[in-house]
């Protein structure tokens, strides 16, 4: 049976390559994607988000979330990144079809009340909605299979300041609510997807093998590698919200470290995903009987650009 997935998103052009890779893999069934700001505006992201859904011809229903962080101002979206489109400033033409009426957070609680036990949700983005979902109805925390979140950083330099990474500092009083519920986390941050390198001979392979989703990937990561490349004198892009996916296809590729996570939510160190290995006490008391949350720290690189490759093509 397939995995019941919900994405939360903001694409974004490594929010389109998770995406189109979850609707390419047998294991998993979508059933909904849920959008919030992030990489873009909200009103953009759904918009987006709807376009990814009529390019792979799949009927998956979108519902809009936040557009806002839950306390702090709204930090400018990285059009620098992801182009002011989210999609690499390639002039795709508007969807033809409209987001559900349920706000994203209903949309998560009904879905998950549905099929309790049975959904992860996979967050790609900042954390609102997950933290509207937990006000709505805190018991469906208890009735969530498993987040699995790409955001934070345990050790690895963060890429919005030295120690936060985008989507957890966007919104980082969220975040610490999602890390400190009772649903099993499992974060794919930095630690990770900063050890991915994706170039242009995988995407240019995939684009052969399937022209309509892979084409489409080509087109917009050509500036998402472009900023990599300037800022970093990389060849490719690192490899950041796709990797949810494949964790959920072949957790195996993952090597994975328990722990307590916390967010700083103010100061120079806001946005910071403060990991408190599993086993260690400290004086402080922010870490006790906050619920261990799964922490990617390795991976198999090789593998998991292999699947990516063969699920899309």
């Amino acid at each position: 049976m397939a995995r019941k997935i919900i994405i939360d998103t903001d694409p974004g052009i490594d929010d389109a390559m998770a995406i189109f890779f979850a609707f390419q893999a047998p294991q998993l069934e979508v059933l909904g994607l849920t959008t919030t700001f992030g990489n873009v505006s909200v009103d953009l992201a759904t918009q987006n988000a709807i376009t990814l859904t009529e390019i792979a011809k799949v009927d998956v229903p979108v519902a809009k979330g936040v557009a806002v962080p839950s306390v702090i101002a709204p930090r400018p979206h990285p059009d620098f990144v992801h182009g002011a489109d989210g999609f690499g400033n390639i002039d795709w033409p508007a969807p033809q079809g409209q987001a559900v009426e349920q706000s994203a957070a209903q949309f998560i609680v009904d879905a998950v009340r549905a099929n309790p036990g049975e959904v992860t949700i996979v967050a790609l983005g900042p954390l609102g909605n997950l933290a509207k979902a937990l006000e709505l109805d805190p018991e469906v925390a208890n009735l969530v299979d498993e987040v699995v979140l790409m955001g934070g950083t345990a050790i690895e330099y963060g890429n919005v300041s030295p120690v936060a990474e985008a989507n957890i500092m966007n919104d980082p009083h969220a975040a610490d609510k999602v890390f400190t519920a009772s649903w099993q986390v499992t974060m794919i941050g930095l630690d990770v997807t900063h050890q991915v390198l994706l170039g242009n001979t995988v995407l240019e392979r995939i684009r052969e093998a399937n022209p309509t989703e892979g084409g489409f990937l080509y087109d917009c990561a050509q500036h998402y590698i472009n900023f990599y490349s300037s800022r970093f004198d990389m060849e490719g892009c690192y490899f950041h919200d796709a990797s949810t996916i494949a964790y959920l296809m072949e957790p195996s590729i993952f090597g994975v470290e328990l722990g307590a996570v916390r967010v700083a939510c103010e100061g120079i160190g806001i946005g910071q995903t403060i990991f408190a290995p599993e086993g260690m006490t400290f004086p402080e008391p922010h870490w006790t009987d906050v619920p261990m949350t799964q922490v990617c720290m390795e991976v198999d690189s090789d593998k998991l650009l292999k699947l990516f490759e063969t699920t899309l093509s």
